[in-house]
């Protein structure tokens, strides 16, 4: 997906204090806690059906006249009721060619919003479109009054495909996630599934959270989705995803994270650019079911590359963005330090299968080439239910794992000499790591390369330890390192792991 269509379209606006209709509703329908299921269920067992697009002058909006039409905040759902929450809706056309239901849920009913054009401001210049009141749109944004503020602040948005996106509080939008992940990175192709209605239940006053329901449909399988969203410092959405497959899926991705990293100190020389980084998220972070901490730096690699980190009843993973200073991306615009971390937790037994990152070549950062997701090692058979549960947290503060340091940056290139690669990885200041570090015990190894011991010393910057050594890949196109720290017989470090790749 182009970051492009995102972060143009979710641009916050301070709200007004002003008064405003509620948007028109359609039609209105019980609805009820099993209501979202038992559609994905029925929808299951017939074929699928592509929803028809929005009229031709909607899609073929370039994108500067997809810009000259924007919300008005102060139209916003609810807005009238004084709540802490707030509902804005975003348009079709241009990148969004179909539209999405969109439904209010008040006392047991879902009632269905109209297009209603009158929501929108727009430039004297933009373009005249054919409005359908049954159209739908493009997805919807929603905003929370904080503590000690007045106005209602953007943290999540639902749009396009099963993307949606959120953000703490003082944060910038960065990386996605997605409902369903298919084929990721399969010769076959990817298959998109699409959010093709959201029900949203209309919040009372006091409220600290919202419950947006979804449902899923794509030619290969159909879901119910539930999130309960709470704004924070930290953005935590409680998922609960009934998936419902109209055929074996041999390849799906549960709770699917879509980010970007273009370079970093391992990959800088490639990118004559004068910020020292750029990217969304920095590293992959999984808590394995053994309990190891496994740090895996980011790569931008010049092939598609696919990494598979076996696993049973995994704790945790994430895409985590650790840079998070100014002086790190040197960029006064796009904020890349506060672009959020991403933490999915499951919540129920998820049994046997792999953390699977993809890392796609990209040579620019509007565009998204990382996925993360669990892989399931069985099949889902055709025909079945399958039910995930999960937490997700944005933000800062993932939890992890506070026994063992953290991996703060990973340094790759050629040594002195020129004539091996070196490898320096820094480790956050920890209790284990204060004093004389002879009595830390160094573990570096790799599957084929000639790996150095390595080095420890104290780095008097980050008040933690830098781990040094260098490889021979020799005429090797790929080799995978991986180091450690051990005190006393444990584990003193998250478990560093990287993939080297010629370029």
């Amino acid at each position: 997906m182009k970051r492009r269509a995102f972060l143009m379209a979710s641009v916050a606006a301070l709200a007004l204090p002003a008064a405003a209709d509620m948007p028109r509703f359609l039609s209105s329908e019980p609805f009820g806690p099993n209501t979202v299921i038992e559609l994905a269920r029925a929808l299951s067992k017939q074929p699928f059906v592509l929803r028809p697009s929005v009229p031709e002058a909607w899609r073929n909006l370039t994108y500067d006249e997809y810009r000259k039409i924007w919300f008005n905040t102060s139209k916003a759902v609810w807005v009238e009721n004084d709540l802490p929450f707030q509902m804005d809706l975003f348009h079709p056309g241009l990148y969004f060619p179909r539209a999405v239901e969109v439904d209010v849920v008040r006392d047991d009913m879902a009632n269905r919003l109209a297009f209603d054009f009158a929501l929108f401001d727009a430039t004297d210049d933009a373009p005249q479109l054919p409005i359908d009141e049954s159209m739908g749109y493009s997805g919807l944004r929603l905003r929370h009054q904080f503590a000690g503020e007045t106005n209602h602040r953007e943290f999540a948005v639902f749009q396009g495909a099963s993307y949606f996106r959120a953000i703490g509080a003082a944060q910038n939008y960065g990386l996605s996630a997605r409902g369903l992940a298919l084929r990721t990175g399969d010769a076959e192709g990817e298959e998109f599934p699409d959010f093709t209605r959201l029900w949203v239940e209309e919040p009372v006053m006091g409220d600290d959270s919202i419950v947006v329901h979804a449902l899923l449909d794509s030619p290969s399988v159909t879901g119910a989705y539930r999130f309960v969203i709470r704004p924070g410092e930290t953005c935590d959405m409680d998922v609960e995803a009934t998936i419902f497959p109209r055929v074996d899926l041999d390849h799906v991705g549960i709770a699917p994270l879509t980010s970007m990293f273009l370079y970093d100190e391992t990959n800088r020389p490639r990118f004559e650019d004068f910020r020292p980084a750029i990217h969304d998220s920095d590293g992959l972070l999984v808590w394995n079911g053994r309990g190891e901490m496994l740090w895996r730096p980011l790569a931008n690699p010049t092939t598609l590359q696919v990494s598979s980190f076996v696993d049973d009843t995994p704790r945790g993973f994430g895409l985590m963005q650790r840079a998070n200073k100014l002086s790190d991306f040197a960029d006064l615009e796009a904020h890349y330090h506060k672009r959020p971390s991403l933490w999915i937790e499951p919540g129920e037994d998820w049994g046997q299968g792999v953390v699977r990152l993809v890392e796609i070549p990209s040579d620019e950062e509007i565009y998204d080439n990382i996925v993360a997701y669990w892989r399931p090692r069985d099949v889902i058979p055709a025909g079945s239910e399958a039910r995930f549960t999960y937490r997700m947290t944005w933000g800062d503060a993932a939890p992890e794992r506070r026994d063992v340091a953290r991996v703060l940056n990973t340094h790759m290139g050629k040594n002195f000499t020129r004539d091996r690669w070196l490898a320096a990885i820094d480790f956050a200041a920890h209790p284990a790591l204060v004093g004389d570090l002879d009595d830390v015990t160094i573990q570096v190894s790799s599957g084929s390369a000639d790996v150095s011991e390595g080095i420890l010393q104290r780095n008097p910057e980050t008040g933690g330890a830098r781990l040094a050594f260098t490889f021979d890949p020799g005429d090797r196109r790929a080799v995978e390192l991986r180091a450690q720290l051990r005190k006393d017989g444990t584990t003193v470090s998250e478990v560093w792991l990287y993939r080297w790749t010629a370029t």
